[in-house]
Formats: structure tokens, C-alpha cells, sequence
């Protein structure tokens, strides 16, 4: 489990807490909790709650669940539990040996119903939900008095229990609680706890009939688990005197607070579980763990590290006003992690070959490369060299301007860790004037890429041998939408994916250290960004790199060259 540092920076929620705790209302010691919904996979909003519920229990020595909302049978699947669990895990936290359900206390939540029966504070409803919805009235107009609102309180025990030994059909009846419809607070107006669903519930299969609704569940679930702290996203603020209603009117273990935090808006993503369930089916993306999905599988799959993500969660902080996030923030983080950390690789991703001349046909050397250019402690390696090698396309340029300082005609370039050389032939395609060649002579006095004469050459490039580089295939990630706030956007948020957002790289060469990279492994290909060998599809006679991040944020500058779509919004 991760330990929280003391000098964490403060926000409200810890003035909360140190005010309880000078008041002397935690006796017990801090109790959070994080209670998600198992029907999808967790996202970059939810780690900001994973990281703020169990930090916070861990900053202050206490306790922290893992509650599984399991109310809904129709959505809810075991895969999705699981996928929870491996998640929290992967970012660092840990439960112990508080993993509970909602469907835990179906019983005892059962029994909370009917005692409100009993102090003849709530009823069954036998309006259809369309009916509900209008009796409910508006936030203009007082919602009005159902006519089964009076039933007496045997009339309702009694079909509360035929609802539960499942007499009525779907929709049928529901439970009501007995509160204010002429509330300010539409969640007052006598809220539905309780409604028939014939469905199996994936862990208590066909016993109930009737589920609970969200509202009724958590705040008796936080007080049966001695919950101290509910923290909670602010959508949820409405509901709060409805949650203090339920703990108030029932005899309850403990006394649970609910406290409000923003919730995480990332730009150029959606964050909308339903949303994103639409990527999914819609095949938009090619699953959960798509690496430019912003769920923390797909986040982990792209090349993320729990520590960026925590970084990144403790970096936003916490405020009570929803804003949004740059997704550039998020990509400084791993970027300044992975800097200082990840093993530097040459790699060539749309290859160009060169034909040094005047290097023996059968000759082959090791370089030796530093693994770390700032971070001598990281080592070094060797590399192959030979008469063929392969650089980037971009690295030659025939008609240079005057300040490309890479290889063209006549001019010399370094190659990293290897010699000066000069390009002296191109080789075009016939039909198209492409380069397919480079005829090139170096100077044997360079190695190791310093001149003896002290000659001074602006351009470095990277390169591969090519008899000894591995074939590679390289994804090339972008942002998933082309405008910051896509749900936002004038027109359906779906016709703002990006079609660029990926694109697959299948003729690539890498060193041939890295057919040996363990799937996940980390690296910067120099001058082209951090890469990860993906944890799916890596193969060593045919590896697969995803791209992490590009070196800097080149995002802004396209972007800003662009004129703006119809309806974005920055």
C-alpha cells in the first residue's frame, strides 16, 4: 500500500477532517471508502477518488473499502469487479480485508425499508413512472401528493412483501419515501428506494426481485461499514440532505458525513461511462484497454505508470467547482517521470536506407551507447554497426533550406554514438523522384561521433544497423478528440473523434536490444518520444511499441496553426 507523505498540500476535505478530529468526532479514527458501480472499467476520474479516498485514509493512519454498488442486476457483471480490483491494485492501493458489496446488506436494507413503513414514512406507489415523474412537478412548481401517498401502514408492509416474494410485475410498484413534495429540493419529493426488476443478479442470482436505488443504498451502507467521511463527487451535493435524511430517520451503527469534491473533467476525452460504453460497442476504439481510451487499463496498456497517475491526481488537487483539465498536464507528468528514468533506445520508424561506401562490406563494430545521457549510473550498452544502415526520412531533406541542419546533399551529420558521415548520391524512384537511397561515405577518424581535427557538425541523427535491426510495428497515439470539450460541441460529440488518433507504423527498425524488452518495459526512442512494448500483442520476433508521449508538446503548436472547427470549445 502506498504511504501518503505528511506534507501533502492542503485542501478542504483535510480542514474537514482536522476540524473532526480537533472536535473529537472521529474517535474511532478515519473511515473513507471508494464504492464504484461494477458495470464498465474505471477512468482517469475515477483514480482521482481511488487517490483521494485511500490517501486520505492513509495520510491520517485510518481505513479505507472497497464497495462494490452492485444495486443494478442488468449492468453488472463479475469481469467488471475484477477489472476494479486489478486497477486499485495497479495504482498502489490496497483494501486489506475490507471488500464489500451492496448486495451484502440486501437483507438488512430490506428491513431499513420496512421500518420506514413502520414510522409510516414511506409507502408503495402504485403510479407508473411516467406518472411519478409528472406528480414530481418542476424546480418552478411544487411537485403534488400521490393518490396512494395515505395508504395505511399494513396496506403497505403488505405489498411491500408480495413486491419482494415477486406477485407484481415490472413497474408495477414502487417504494417511496414519505418526505416533502412540496420540497425546493426535487430529491425531497418523496424519492423511489425500492423498485422491481426481474432480473438475476450476478452474485445473489434469482432471490431478490426488488433492488434498492443508489440514495438509499450508500448512506445506509456508509453507516453500517462506520464510514466517517463519504467524499463524494459534487454532482452529488443535491443529494446530500436526502442521504442525511435516511442516516437521521433510522436506527443506524454509525453517523456518516457526506462531503463533495469536483469531479475530474479531462480535455480532448470523454469521461461519461456512458460514452465511453459507446466507443466500445460502437467499435470505435478496440476495447477497454484501447491506449487512447482515458480508462486507467487503457492508461496502463498506453504506457502510464501508477506513480503519474497519482502525481497527476495530487498535481489538480481538489476544488469545489467543476473545471477542465488540460490533457497536456497529464502528459508533462509522465514526461517528466519518464525522462529521468526511462532507458534511452534507438529506433527508426519510417526508415530511409543509407549506403556508406567507403566502410568494408563484411565489417561489423560495437558502439558503446549510454543508456542514460544525464544518468551515468544507468550504464552504457553496445550497439552494431555496419555498411548499411537505416534513418529516419525526415533526417534528409535534398533541397535543404539553411537551417536544416540534418542530412542532405553534400553535407555532414553525426551519427549518434558513431561516426561523421556525408551524403554524396541520392537514389530516386524513376516515377516519383522519392529517395529510396542514400549514398554516403564517413569519415573512420569520428568514432564515436568527435572529430580529432575539432570539427564541429550542427546535426545529430539516430540510425539502426540494418543487418542487425529487429522489424518492429510502432503505434503512433494521439488525443481522441480534435476539440478540447467534444461534449460540448454543437454537433454530436461522436463526429469530433479524431481520425488520427492512432496510426500503425508496420515497417519499422529497432535495435536489437529490444526484441528482448519486457512487455510493459519502458523507453525514450531518441528524438522521437517515450515508448512501450505493449503488454497485448508483444511478440520478440515481432515487437509492437505503443507511443507514451511525443518529447515535448507539440499539440499546442499544430493546434494553434489550425483554424477551429464549428463548435469547438477551448
Amino acid at each position: 500500500m502506498i504511504e501518503m507523505q505528511n506534507s501533502a498540500p492542503p485542501n478542504f476535505i483535510r480542514k474537514i477532517i482536522d476540524d473532526d478530529l480537533d472536535q473529537g468526532r472521529c474517535r474511532e479514527g478515519i473511515h473513507t471508502r471508494f464504492p464504484p458501480e461494477p458495470n464498465g472499467y474505471l477512468h482517469i476520474g475515477h483514480a482521482k477518488a481511488i487517490c483521494l479516498n485511500f490517501g486520505i485514509a492513509a495520510e491520517y493512519e485510518g481505513k479505507c473499502n472497497l464497495r462494490f454498488d452492485d444495486t443494478n442486476p442488468e449492468k453488472e457483471e463479475m469481469k467488471y469487479v475484477e477489472s476494479i480490483r486489478e486497477d486499485i491494485r495497479w495504482l498502489g492501493f490496497d483494501w486489506e480485508d475490507r471488500l464489500f458489496y451492496a448486495s451484502d446488506y440486501f437483507d438488512r436494507l430490506f428491513q431499513y425499508a420496512v421500518d420506514l413503513i413502520n414510522q409510516g414514512k414511506a409507502y408503495v406507489d402504485s403510479l407508473s413512472a411516467e406518472q411519478i415523474r409528472q406528480y414530481r412537478g418542476a424546480l418552478t412548481e411544487p411537485g403534488k401528493d400521490s393518490p396512494y401517498r395515505n395508504r395505511s401502514i399494513e396496506a403497505n408492509l403488505d405489498l411491500f412483501h408480495k413486491m419482494k416474494a415477486g406477485e407484481f410485475d415490472e413497474g408495477a410498484h414502487v417504494l417511496r419515501a414519505k418526505i416533502d413534495m412540496g420540497a425546493a429540493n426535487l430529491n425531497m419529493r418523496d424519492p423511489v428506494i425500492y423498485r422491481i426488476r426481474r432480473a438475476a443478479h450476478y452474485r445473489t442470482g434469482a432471490k431478490w426481485c426488488i433492488y434498492p436505488m443508489y440514495d438509499f443504498t450508500q448512506c445506509l451502507s456508509d453507516a453500517v461499514e462506520h464510514v466517517t467521511h463519504s467524499l463524494c463527487s459534487l454532482e452529488f451535493e443535491d443529494h446530500r440532505p436526502l442521504y442525511d435524511w435516511f442516516i437521521d430517520n433510522l436506527d443506524t451503527p454509525s453517523r456518516p458525513r457526506q462531503y463533495e469534491f469536483a469531479r475530474l473533467n479531462l480535455e480532448y476525452t470523454v469521461l461519461s461511462k456512458r460514452k465511453l460504453i459507446e466507443l466500445v460497442e460502437d467499435k470505435r476504439v478496440d476495447g477497454w484497454d484501447d491506449p487512447r481510451m482515458p480508462t486507467i487499463s487503457g492508461l496502463r496498456r498506453r504506457g502510464f505508470t501508477p506513480e503519474s497517475i497519482r502525481d497527476f491526481c495530487e498535481r489538480i488537487g481538489l476544488t469545489k467547482s467543476d473545471t477542465y483539465i488540460d490533457m497536456g498536464v497529464l502528459e508533462h507528468v509522465i514526461r517528466d517521470e519518464l525522462g529521468a528514468v526511462a532507458p534511452r533506445r534507438m529506433a527508426v520508424l519510417r526508415p530511409l536506407k543509407v549506403v556508406i561506401d567507403n566502410y568494408p562490406d563484411a565489417e561489423e563494430e560495437l558502439l558503446d551507447a549510454a543508456n542514460h545521457p544525464q544518468d551515468p549510473t544507468m550504464g552504457t550498452r553496445q550497439i552494431p554497426f555496419s555498411k548499411v544502415i537505416y534513418i529516419e526520412k525526415d533526417d534528409f531533406m535534398e533541397d535543404a533550406p539553411k537551417k536544416f541542419f540534418r542530412l542532405s546533399p553534400g553535407r555532414e551529420v553525426r551519427l549518434r554514438y558513431a561516426y561523421f558521415i556525408t551524403c554524396n548520391e541520392v537514389i530516386k524512384d524513376e516515377k516519383t523522384g522519392e529517395a529510396l537511397e542514400l549514398r554516403c561515405s564517413y569519415d573512420p577518424a569520428t568514432r564515436g561521433g568527435k572529430a580529432p581535427d575539432g570539427r564541429k557538425v550542427k546535426g545529430t541523427i539516430h540510425w539502426v544497423s540494418a543487418r542487425h535491426a529487429v522489424p518492429a510495428a510502432v503505434r503512433l497515439y494521439d488525443r481522441l478528440f480534435s476539440v478540447a470539450n467534444p461534449e460540448r460541441a454543437d454537433a454530436d460529440w461522436k463526429s469530433y473523434i479524431n481520425p488520427d488518433s492512432m496510426e500503425i507504423l508496420t515497417r519499422c527498425f529497432v535495435e536489437p536490444g529490444l526484441a528482448k524488452a519486457s512487455p510493459g518495459a519502458r523507453f525514450q526512442f531518441e528524438r522521437l518520444g517515450y515508448f512501450c512494448a505493449d503488454e497485448k500483442d508483444w511478440r520478440p520476433d515481432k515487437p509492437v511499441f505503443n507511443r507514451i508521449v511525443t518529447l515535448r508538446d507539440t499539440w499546442e503548436k499544430i493546434r494553434k496553426k489550425q483554424p477551429a472547427k464549428s463548435g469547438e470549445q477551448t
